[in-house]
């Protein structure tokens, strides 16, 4: 279930964009995700460099080549909250699948998006997706925590 702050009138919208999104990942349809991406988009993602800019139809395309089969996906704890021409989603999201070299995906990590309404249609314009890391010095990444 997802909490609703601000304009709920949006929400459903908002709500279709970000569920076909979900489903073009989750079939690896690279033409899909960044038909819901803006030209500006700005992406703090999980793999490197720290930031990518613009639409990167060939960085997904290599990406999903690494992947066996569909890639699976849930988001709890979400929230959505909605102003006039911008909205933020946040929520927890559950990565599952196979790699190509067999490893098995069951990652959970945070993710913030931003939208941005251009031309009447909603656009994600920023993805940030992370994981903790271990406050102990070694820096390590905290792969197995679940919500």
């Amino acid at each position: 279930m997802t909490e609703i702050i601000g304009n709920h009138g949006e929400a459903e919208a908002i709500g279709m964009v970000l569920a076909s999104w979900a489903a073009a990942l989750g079939s690896k349809d690279a033409a899909g995700v960044v038909e819901h991406l803006s030209d500006d988009i700005v992406s703090f993602t999980l793999a490197a460099p720290l930031a990518h800019k613009g639409k990167g139809a060939g960085g997904l395309e290599s990406w999903f080549s690494t992947w066996d089969g569909p890639i699976g996906g849930d988001a709890v704890d979400v929230r959505l909250t909605v102003g006039g021409t911008v909205a933020f989603w946040t929520g927890l999201v559950h990565m599952t699948g196979r790699k190509t070299d067999g490893f098995q995906v069951d990652l959970w990590f945070r993710q913030t998006l931003g939208l941005r309404k251009e031309a009447g249609t909603w656009k994600i314009v920023h993805e940030h997706t992370s994981v903790p890391f271990a406050m102990d010095g070694s820096g390590l990444a905290e792969l197995g925590l679940k919500p």
